[in-house]
C-alpha cells in the first residue's frame, strides 16, 4: 500500500520506496525505513498531505507520498 492512499488518522510503517532519485529526498526529510508514520490531515483540496513521523509534523505533496511504500 501507497501512503498516499491512506486516510487521516490511520498509521503504517515505511517498507520501501518506488523511485530511487525521490527517495533520497524523503530520507533527507527523515522518512526512514522501519520508521512509522501517521495521517494528520489533507489540505482542503487534497493536497498536500500533512504526516506525523519522528515526533514531528511533515507536509508532502500526495505524488511523493505516493513513492512510500508501507504496510
Amino acid at each position: 500500500m501507497k501512503l498516499s492512499q491512506l486516510t487521516p488518522g490511520q498509521k503504517g510503517t515505511i517498507v520501501s520506496f518506488t523511485d530511487l532519485e525521490m527517495s533520497v529526498k524523503l530520507m533527507e526529510m527523515g522518512c526512514l525505513p522501519g520508521e512509522e508514520v501517521e495521517v494528520e490531515r489533507y489540505a482542503p483540496l487534497g493536497d498536500p498531505m500533512a504526516i506525523r513521523i519522528s515526533g514531528y509534523q511533515l507536509c508532502l505533496r500526495k505524488s511523493e507520498a505516493a513513492v512510500i511504500v508501507i504496510q
